[in-house]
């Protein structure tokens, strides 16, 4: 068995392989085996409602009531979200609220605690 390098983003010895990347269990970076550069864009800035800049881990509140596509609930203004996590895309949080379940929001709707 051949020893997988360790996560260049949290040094986690832990890492797997799944097809031709490899994995963080610890952290969830994923970057391509045969070069170190990472798959997810770490490059660009992403921004709260008052501009401050947002890092994975950070806690976000909720400045305006969202409905959630597909159900009657609401997530409510001043909802407390921890340990968020930034991702590509037009939803660029993912994060997991309380009583609602695992969800992606647009970083123009919240702001950093």
């Amino acid at each position: 068995m051949t020893k997988l390098p360790n996560c260049p983003k949290c040094a986690s010895e832990y890492t797997y392989e799944d097809r031709d990347i490899l994995i963080c269990p610890e952290c969830a970076h994923e970057w391509e085996q045969d070069s170190d550069e990472e798959i997810s864009s770490a490059d660009t800035v992403v921004k709260d409602a008052n501009g401050n800049e947002l890092k994975d881990g950070d806690s976000i509140t909720v400045i305006k009531d969202l409905k959630v596509k597909g159900s009657s609930s609401v997530v409510k203004v001043g909802v407390k979200i921890k340990n968020i996590r930034l991702c590509d895309g037009d939803h660029n949080i993912d994060c997991k609220i309380d009583g609602i379940g695992a969800m992606k929001l647009k970083s123009e709707f919240v702001k950093k605690i």
